[in-house]
This record gives structure tokens, sequence and C-alpha cells, in this order.
């Protein structure tokens, strides 16, 4: 797995630091993907920057919001600079999967119904379902059409690869949907691998393409782009193990999401999983306040969550995130990368167990 050094003072270390390199990508990306959003009709373009966190409702500058982290981007960067090439070959596939992931956002808070989102009111809180879907629609359409009309030899070979996430980002979506609906324990009970399938497609896929895409434009051999690919893969599963963390025990000041987010939707989550699959007291209690199905009050919610964490829910769901960063890590090290770049990505997987939001 990636380890974390210790900070140090020289140019090098500051370059490699996630929070550094984060801000090198998004500053590179940055020209492009507001060039994209700007090519939308004026209304969809309008949702799609409040989304980004770049303005308020009214289409007003709003400098203090969130754009979020850019961790997709910057995979695609990196990507790019690991196989040898200049990351700003990776521009058109970083913007790509920034206007997927921001496509995937509006549609899943209207689905989970979720109402917030970075702190603020979801997309289709502030201007309508409707318009939310048909900005999300917009989003999809551009990121297609942004990597169809990439220069060079590479634009193919690019867009079939996000054609394939998003075949796996539905499928993804479509599989957590119904696992609303199966029982917490006993036979039709969401298993461990059932869970791992959902995950590598709705968050994995895309991951793994980001990374991939930088492979893809930077000219990189098939074997090479695959390896990369199933690293970022990998990758996603850490990154969902940890939001399934932060779904539960996160900070809402920090994650934008009210306390004890999915343990009220009923989320077939990692640590709910976990946690179901001991015995004992602890996990009888625990399916007794779950089932039948019900909305959780404050104090039953913060039951759940504490009898989660007693039945090693949360160490379980926090393992699950090393082991897939450590064969992450094992990818990685398999491809001939850049040695620098490599070390970059590897800084990069690292932040996912670091994050608080």
């Amino acid at each position: 797995m990636a380890t974390v050094r210790p900070a140090r003072d020289d140019d090098a270390d500051h370059e490699a630091a996630p929070a550094r390199l984060l801000e090198r990508c998004r500053e590179l990306v940055r020209p492009a993907l507001v060039e994209a959003v700007g090519g939308l009709h004026p209304w969809t373009g309008e949702m799609a920057a409040y989304a980004l966190g770049w303005s308020d409702t009214a289409g007003t500058p709003d400098s203090g919001r969130s754009e979020g982290k850019g961790v997709r981007q910057a995979l695609a960067v990196l990507g790019a600079e690991a196989v040898g090439a200049d990351g700003a070959d990776a521009v058109p596939g970083a913007v790509a999967v920034e206007l997927v992931h921001t496509f995937s956002l509006l549609h899943d808070d209207i689905m989970d119904g979720d109402a917030l989102r970075r702190q603020r009111p979801a997309v289709w809180k502030a201007y309508g379902t409707g318009p939310a879907v048909l900005a999300g629609d917009a989003l999809l359409a551009q990121a297609v059409t942004i990597l169809a009309e990439t220069p060079g030899r590479h634009a193919a070979a690019a867009v079939r690869c996000l054609c394939r996430t998003l075949t796996a980002l539905v499928s993804g979506q479509a599989q957590d949907l119904r696992f609303e609906h199966r029982p917490w324990y006993g036979p039709g009970a969401v298993g461990p691998e059932q869970y791992r399938s959902m995950a590598e497609h709705k968050t994995g896929a895309l991951l793994g393409c980001a990374v991939a895409l930088g492979a893809v434009l930077g000219g990189a051999p098939d074997r090479t782009v695959t390896t990369l690919e199933r690293a970022g893969r990998h990758l996603g599963l850490a990154f969902q193990a940890v939001d399934d963390i932060l779904g539960i025990w996160g900070d809402p000041a920090v994650t934008g999401k009210p306390v004890h987010a999915d343990l009220r939707r009923g989320k077939k989550t990692y640590p709910m999983i976990a946690a179901l699959a001991g015995g004992g007291r602890a996990a009888h209690e625990l399916a007794a306040l779950l089932d039948p199905p019900r909305p959780l009050d404050d104090e039953a919610a913060a039951r759940v969550a504490a009898l989660v964490e007693e039945l090693g829910g949360r160490t379980a769901t926090l393992d699950e995130a090393r082991r897939h960063l450590d064969t992450a890590g094992r990818a990685l090290r398999d491809a001939p990368l850049a040695p620098t770049a490599a070390q970059h990505l590897d800084r990069l997987f690292t932040y996912v167990l670091d994050r608080t939001g």
C-alpha cells in the first residue's frame, strides 16, 4: 500500500503533496472546463456552473463555495504524465470525466432524494427536478463531444473508454437502487461480493476511466492502459469504502450531508453489511432496529451507528479500503511508468484513506 512520508520542506516533496497535486491539475484543466460549460445552452450552463460550485442560483460568481477536490481530473492528468506524456495531453479526458462525474451527482441526488450537496441545496432542489435532469443530460452529451473532437489519433479509443464506463456507471447505480429493496439479513440479503460489484461499477469505473483516459491520450500501449485502469478501479473501491464510513460517521460541516445520512436512507453500505455478518446480542439488536424498514429518528440512527461500530463495521470497512489500496498500488508497480509521475499517482491514491469529506 502507498505510505505517507513525513512532510519535508524541499520543493519536490511539496510538489508531491496531494493538496498541491490536486491544485496543479485543477489549474491546468480549469480553462478547458470553463470553455466546455460555456458551450452549453445558457440555462443548462447556469445549472452546471452552480453544480460545479462556481456560482449561485442567480449566476453570480461564488468564490466562497467548494468546487470539489478534482480527484478524477487529477487522475487523468497524472495518467498521461505517468506514461511519459505532457499532462496537457490529458486535458480533454480530464474535462470529460469531470463533466460525467457532475452529471452523475445531479442524477444521483434526485434518485437518492438528497436535498444537499456540498452544504447547499442540490441542483434539483434549487432549480427543480426536470431542469436538473436536463442539466445532467447536457453535461453527459458535452463530455462525449469533447472527447470525440479531440485532435489526434487517440480520440476514438478515448470515446470507447468513456462509453464503456458510462455503461458500467448505469449498471452500478441500478444495483445500488435495487439493493435498497433487499432485506438486511437472511436469504436475499446483499453480500460483500455483490456490494463490491456495485461499488466497482458505480465508483471504481469512473476513477479507472480517468487514469486510463490520461494514458490513452498520452499514447500508451493497451497493456499499460489496462493496468492503470485496473489500478483506478481498485482505488474506486477504496474510495467508496471511505465514503461509506463518512456517510455514517462523517462530520456534516465537512461532508455537506446530514449526520447519519446513509442510515436514514437505508443504504446497504459496507459497514452495515459487515456488522450484520456477525452474531450475538448486538447484531440481533441492530437487526431489530432495521427491520421492518422505516425512517430512523435521531435517537435510533445514533444507536444504529453505535451498534455498527461495536460490531466492527467501521474497522472492517477501513480494512476493505486498505486492501483495495494495496491492490491499486501493486498495479502501479506492475506498469512501466515514469518514476516521478508514478510517485505522484501513489501519493494521490494514499490520500483516499485520509479524506474527511
